[in-house]
């Protein structure tokens, strides 16, 4: 299993709403896979004072490296992903993405 995890650092001027949106966005997306088992979001509570940059994230559940890959190339996750980079400061690079291999 593969647990991708992505935390988000919004832009102080993007409502609250649209960064809901962006994440029931995805969830829904997700629900339409093969080989995802889960979709889980929700605001960063940060409670050991470790990622105050990061206003949110999700991770979602893949059965496998090839599910993942899939749901990399899909034309409904670039559009979903351009969006949300979009939406984060300096593009990309308010993303950070872990990939991490699950028993």
């Amino acid at each position: 299993m593969i647990l991708h995890c992505v935390f988000c650092n919004f832009k102080d001027d993007v409502p609250a709403r649209d960064r809901t949106a962006i994440l029931h966005q995805l969830e829904q997306f997700c629900g339409t896979l093969d080989g995802v088992f889960g979709f889980e979001h929700g605001p960063n509570l940060d409670f050991e004072q470790k990622s105050p940059a990061y206003d949110a994230g999700f991770v979602i559940r893949f059965e496998n490296v090839a599910a993942l890959h899939a749901y990399a190339k899909h034309p409904d996750h670039v559009v979903l992903g351009t969006r949300l980079c979009s939406l984060c400061n300096g593009g990309a690079d308010g993303l950070m993405v872990f990939d991490l291999q699950l028993p």
